[in-house]
């Protein structure tokens, strides 16, 4: 299972300044999830920018040397933990994604091509790697191409996963656009990761900082309440950069 974060601010900051004092505790959970690491950020001029790498998140000096030098008012980081059966390389690291969005998912669902029919073979053709979480990113994906807003595509692509897929675990997700950034929060309370790895694993939390940071991301550091609040199962949280508006949407 994986680790991600994601933050938007009222003014650009280098992705250090984005994340601030929360960085250093999520980099901290690459000792666990160590099967690469990406970022994605929003580009002045209505494109975003992603750099991944396959290898520890720890001990990459690529990183290290991106989260100061670039500078941005919105941005996504994961780290991998790889699902057993797919491969640790480049093409399976998240987010994926292009010029227009980048996606980053922490769950998984079997069996990994379930969405195939949904996504279409035109789209399916432009996958890189194998993953059940490239697949929820590409139905995502078909749904904006269709025409509906982010929001939505993120609540019909988990209801595609919800029906077509044998079981998931979880479907918690960021999206990146040029507009905005949105999350999405999903878990099956009975899956036996759950047992293993406590009840709050799964969740998703976000704040807004005195600065004027809004950060949102999941577990694995101290996220006092009420500093912190809980995004609720199968809601979407629309993070607006600049304004600092953020809505939750429900269905």
């Amino acid at each position: 299972m994986c680790r991600l974060i994601g933050a938007v601010s009222r003014e650009p900051l280098t992705v250090r300044g984005l994340f601030e004092d929360d960085l250093d505790p999520f980099l901290a959970l690459a000792d666990e999830h160590c099967d690469g690491w990406g970022v994605a950020v929003r580009v002045p001029g209505g494109t975003v920018a992603a750099d991944k790498d396959s290898r520890p998140a720890e001990d990459s000096l690529r990183l290290r040397s991106l989260l100061t030098s670039s500078t941005t008012d919105a941005a996504l980081l994961h780290l991998r933990m790889a699902s057993p059966g797919f491969p640790v390389d480049e093409s399976n690291t998240h987010p994926f994604g292009d010029r227009d969005m980048a996606f980053a998912h922490n769950g998984d669902f079997t069996p990994a091509d379930a969405l195939d029919a949904v996504i279409g073979p035109g789209l399916l053709a432009q996958a890189g790697g194998a993953t059940d979480s490239e697949r929820f990113y590409l139905a995502v994906r078909r749904r904006i191409d269709d025409g509906l807003d982010p929001v939505k595509a993120l609540f019909q692509a988990a209801d595609d996963v919800r029906s077509l897929a044998d079981r998931f675990v979880a479907l918690n997700c960021l999206l990146l656009t040029a507009y905005g950034l949105y999350a999405y929060t999903e878990h099956d309370p009975h899956s036996e990761v759950i047992d293993r790895r406590g009840e709050g694993y799964f969740g998703l939390h976000y704040r807004t900082t005195e600065d004027g940071r809004t950060v949102v991301a999941s577990t694995g550091w101290p996220q006092p309440k009420p500093r912190w609040k809980a995004l609720p199962e199968r809601h979407v949280l629309h993070l607006t950069p600049g304004s600092l508006t953020s809505t939750v949407h429900g269905r």
